[in-house]
């Protein structure tokens, strides 16, 4: 199986503001991120050939192309639940490497605040409710029990583990609040996030991400033709979608401390990226806290820690914008809410403006940053979807 590896290039990339956006609709959105993309690429819509777009709304190809003025081009609509923004980069790449097109746009949104509905309402998805697997499911308390898992098979106890989680958020909260496109722009303290009014326990208000609305685009090309356009691109490494039989939150001897989906994944991009130590080659990670024990979980799952041995990272500051290997310099789902389609391509673009060293806040630039991995994680604890895109200098 050949490689994707430096085929293809990342030439310009937008993204909306996140958050509650009452003044703003799906179009204003997609226009919001497209423009920037348009504009960072030194292209015109008119020279886009291909889109896809990613969202969980019942959509069709006019949900862009109307809002854009594209003249009778092909718009794909894909979806596979949070790692939607993974999926549209990833068909858009294959289809340039396939020079099925030269030039292409992939967009992902998200309007959620409008629904009225804490999160996605079941009739936005084409996804039905299974009256045994999903009977009185929700996201925060399979997560719950994820974290309780992992407390008690590591030895953790409840405080420990409760501090553990905080460190992250307090993290993720402390980048947010220096990225002006950031939802949830503030810093909060370790106290704060232990003492805040739980929801799930042990996940409190400040262990969960929100609701958000939000959009974020990329520009890709052949990486022959990527001087035509700039010279600080991007190319991507590697790819990994991984998607569980989905039936284990079912089973008595699940292991919720471990994401199969993820593994499995980071693999595949691993592979084709050449990456034999992630944890030494990797220079920043963007990855899909929509918990705090998520990111936990995920950190190990990606190889970035020894399973049961991320508190102790996290607690050297490996994670942090000054440790050797940032997690979240953006703010990640906790500072930037979650819009489905929006947020694996908003990863990406973290990634791509701390390369090109251009982060919208100084103080969020980090020196050196050469290869990163982005992570987007849909479903829940037993049942995932998960796509990693790992992308990089030249």
């Amino acid at each position: 199986m050949e490689s994707i590896k430096d085929k293809v290039a990342i030439i310009g990339m937008g993204c909306s503001k996140f958050g509650e956006r009452w003044e703003a609709d799906a179009d204003d959105l997609i226009i919001e991120a497209t423009d920037e993309a348009l504009k960072d690429a030194g292209v015109e819509i008119k020279d886009i050939q291909a889109i896809w777009v990613g969202t969980m709304g019942r959509v069709t190809g006019a949900t862009v192309s109307a809002p854009l003025q594209t003249q009778y081009i092909p718009v794909t609509h894909v979806e596979n639940a949070c790692a939607t923004g993974a999926e549209i980069i990833r068909a858009a790449a294959y289809a340039v490497a396939a020079k099925a097109y030269d030039v292409v746009l992939a967009i992902g949104f998200e309007k959620m605040k409008d629904v009225g509905y804490g999160g996605l309402h079941p009739m936005m998805t084409a996804e039905k409710w299974h009256p045994v697997r999903d009977a009185g499911g929700t996201s925060v308390g399979r997560y719950a029990l994820a974290a309780t898992r992992y407390f008690a098979r590591y030895g953790l106890s409840r405080e420990e583990g409760k501090r553990m989680l905080a460190r992250i958020s307090v993290k993720s909260h402390f980048n947010g609040a220096r990225n002006p496109k950031a939802f949830l722009r503030r810093k909060i303290t370790v106290e704060q996030a232990m003492n805040a009014p739980i929801i799930a326990w042990p996940l409190g208000l400040y262990d969960c991400c929100g609701v958000a609305d939000g959009s974020s685009a990329a520009i890709l090309c052949r990486t022959e033709d990527a001087k035509k356009f700039r010279d600080d691109y991007i190319t991507i490494k590697g790819f990994g979608i991984s998607c569980g039989p989905g039936w284990g939150k079912n089973k008595a001897d699940y292991d919720f401390t471990h994401w199969e989906e993820t593994e499995r994944a980071a693999m595949q991009a691993y592979e084709q990226a050449g990456i034999k130590d992630p944890r030494k080659e990797l220079d920043m990670v963007e990855l899909h806290d929509c918990f705090s024990i998520a990111e936990a979980i995920a950190i190990e799952s990606l190889h970035l820690s020894p399973k049961g041995h991320v508190k102790e990272d996290i607690e050297a500051g490996l994670f942090t914008q000054e440790g050797k290997l940032p997690v979240n310099l953006g703010g990640g789902l906790k500072s930037f809410g979650h819009p489905i389609g929006a947020s694996g391509a908003r990863e990406v673009y973290e990634i791509y403006k701390e390369i090109q060293g251009k982060a919208e806040e100084p103080s969020r630039q980090k020196p050196n940053i050469r290869l990163g991995l982005a992570h987007s994680q849909g479903g829940h604890p037993g049942r995932f979807m998960c796509g990693v895109t790992i992308v990089g200098t030249p």
